[in-house]
């Protein structure tokens, strides 16, 4: 959390700098900057409440904060965008525990060629500002953390954009590094030995990363596509798909990864804003579900939220 509050500060600082003298005329190939920075909560609890059948108290919060910088020059364009987020929620019978902890960055340079077309290039960076833990062993087991996981793509290939920007995609080839740096050994028990006799898997094994490497390197075929419009007034829907493909370290010939990232933002007024943010996330080489806690399942998360949010 002390992560995303001090990135947090040092972007919105940044970019306010770079917003003053906003009354003087700025050249075409100027770069154009901004974001916004929204705060949400909720509660909910009961007492003496027959159909819960027991007291329950629960508080959550999330912030986050979305950035963008873009800059056109010729035939040229490089965009940028930045999408951090942390949420945590309360409950008495699990105190507090994270809802949500992502570092999404994003950068696609775009040279035109035609109409609508455009050779380019597309990186990305996905990580998280804290550990994760696993509450169904005692003691806790740490199952990921900052770059642990941290996954870098980039790629060269074809663009294709609409004239409004509203809708663009990215072909083309690409590699991926996995990254597990730390604390990759990251084990609950002396020599990963439990007292059961079985053996602990180390935190780099429960991405299929050799925890001596730290890093996997994948590659393939690449498919990024985004859209962002506003669907009715007051109401903007931004998504954004990545698939990947690896046939350097699959098992199968070909593995395919699935990354699809989803946010609906409506203003009410100029502070009041509802955001509904739903993430989705295929990975065969995540392997901690299941009963045995060594099978990959698809992820998925959401959150519902009404809070301030202010826009620079």
């Amino acid at each position: 959390m002390r992560r995303f509050v001090f990135l947090s500060f040092a972007f919105v600082t940044a970019l306010s700098s770079t917003a003053q003298d906003t009354n003087k005329e700025k050249p075409a190939t100027a770069w154009k900057t901004g974001g916004m920075f929204t705060l949400m909560g909720g509660q909910s609890g009961t007492r003496n409440w027959a159909p819960t059948g027991s007291e329950k108290l629960t508080f959550t919060g999330s912030a986050s904060l979305n950035l963008f910088a873009t800059k056109k020059w010729g035939k040229n364009t490089w965009d940028n965008t930045a999408d951090l987020s942390y949420a945590t929620v309360y409950a008495r019978s699990i105190k507090t525990r994270k809802l949500d902890d992502k570092i999404d960055l994003y950068s696609k340079f775009s040279h035109s060629f035609a109409n609508n077309l455009a050779w380019g290039l597309v990186g990305s960076l996905r990580t998280q500002f804290s550990n994760g833990y696993d509450f169904t062993e005692t003691p806790k087991k740490r199952i990921s953390g900052f770059f642990a996981p941290a996954y870098i793509v980039f790629s060269p290939g074809l663009q294709y954009a609409t004239n409004n920007n509203t809708f663009g995609v990215h072909v083309g080839p690409h590699v991926r590094w996995v990254v597990v740096t730390n604390a990759p050994y990251s084990l609950n028990y002396q020599g990963g030995v439990k007292p059961d006799g079985t053996t602990e898997r180390t935190l780099a094994d429960l991405y299929s990363v050799e925890p001596g490497r730290e890093v996997r390197v994948e590659g393939g075929m690449f498919l990024s596509a985004l859209f962002k419009k506003e669907i009715v007034k007051n109401v903007t829907y931004r998504t954004r798909l990545d698939i990947t493909s690896d046939v350097i370290e699959a098992d199968n010939f070909v593995e395919t990864d699935i990354y699809w990232t989803n946010t609906f933002t409506m203003s009410v007024n100029k502070w009041l804003k509802v955001n509904y943010s739903f993430d989705l996330y295929e990975d065969e080489n995540v392997t901690m579900f299941g009963p045995a806690k060594n099978e990959s399942r698809t992820q998925m998360r959401s959150l519902l939220g009404v809070g301030l949010g202010v826009s620079f």
